[in-house]
């Protein structure tokens, strides 16, 4: 094994601000503690919430690192107490609750998932974030199942290209979301049954439509606001809403006797502040029911871009930007991997 160097080059703003102050500066290498280990990062996916970091509007929990960075896939290279040292140089990818922008990061044993040879690391690293949200809420929290239709908003979002390529593994049908014709069509490409363009569709109309009326079990919802009232018109009988997110807006009014009449339930959670123990149990429930379709090679992450850990603004500015289709990733090597090259 190579030696671990005391320092190491990280992204770590000294304040908010733009893409721009997503510089490279170096930071000691952290150490294990009890239950965790050290992974030499080989690449990071990159989520909403890193944005809001950057911004100042989404403060790391206590106790986690300010580096920004919710996921990633490298090897480790060190064990702290209570993790069997035969774990080093095992691949994984892994939740964690920050530190990923780094060429090293600490992730609780618990929340890791062995990199099969089915995954690139640059794949693994978009998965955990992604498929820890989706199945939480849209397969434990909303109770989604074989036979169900659900509605998920931002199909082309990287939560929405899991959960197309969850539903589809487990028998659910799909209804997505997107803003333009364009992303629809990716959508459907990626395998969502439906996908509506909400700029040039009342999607309430479109899901009576598509449902016969019925409506579907489960809204995944992330904009929050003006859509909630709404999402619950697309909601059969005994549906679940769940909200992840409200980048639309943080309060709703909505019709409380309607949902008595139509038995609807309304629920959500965030997952970053979640106990190690949470997340743990997690991880144990994806390695014995995802996890084999991942080795077995039938269940891969949307891949939009990579880029390299230098060019963390540019990565920052497509998120922004919202032309992403699917996960965007940087990776810890001089240059992005030439099949996810731009």
């Amino acid at each position: 094994m190579t030696a671990i160097p005391g320092m190491m080059r990280a992204i770590d703003p000294a304040a908010p601000g733009g893409p721009e102050v997503l510089e490279i500066v170096e930071r000691p290498v952290p150490a294990p503690g009890a239950g965790e280990v050290l992974v030499r990062v080989a690449a990071a996916g990159v989520n909403r919430p890193e944005i809001l970091q950057r911004q100042g509007k989404y403060p790391p929990p206590p106790g986690a690192p300010s580096i920004p960075g919710l996921e990633i896939a490298g090897a480790i290279v060190a064990v702290g107490d209570d993790v069997d040292a035969g774990q080093v140089g095992r691949p994984v990818c892994a939740l964690v609750a920050g530190g990923g922008y780094a060429d090293y990061a600490i992730a609780p044993f618990g929340q890791c998932l062995p990199v099969p040879p089915a995954l690139t690391m640059i794949e693994a690293a978009a998965m955990p974030e992604t498929l820890f949200t989706v199945w939480t809420n849209l397969f434990e929290r909303g109770f989604a199942a074989d036979g169900d239709t659900v509605l998920v908003h931002g199909g082309t979002s990287g939560i929405g290209t899991m959960a197309i390529a969850l539903c589809r593994l487990f028998g659910v049908a799909i209804i997505v979301t997107a803003g333009s014709d364009e992303k629809c069509a990716a959508c459907v490409a990626l395998g969502a049954d439906h996908a509506i363009n909400y700029k040039t569709t009342d999607y309430v109309e479109a899901v009576a439509a598509i449902t016969g009326g019925r409506g579907v079990a489960v809204v995944l919802d992330m904009v929050g606001g003006d859509y909630v009232p709404r999402n619950l018109k697309c909601l059969g009988d005994d549906g679940r809403h769940v909200s992840i997110a409200v980048q639309g807006g943080g309060t709703a009014t909505i019709p409380i006797v309607d949902v008595m009449r139509r038995r609807l339930t309304l629920t959500g959670s965030t997952l970053r502040p979640r106990s190690v123990a949470f997340k743990s149990a997690v991880a144990e429930e994806l390695a014995r029911t995802v996890w084999p379709h991942v080795a077995a090679g039938e269940l891969k992450p949307a891949i939009d871009r990579v880029f390299p850990l230098a060019r963390a603004p540019d990565a920052h500015r497509r998120m922004e930007a919202g032309d992403h289709v699917g996960k965007i990733v940087l990776t810890m090597a001089d240059h992005a991997a030439p099949r996810f090259e731009m």
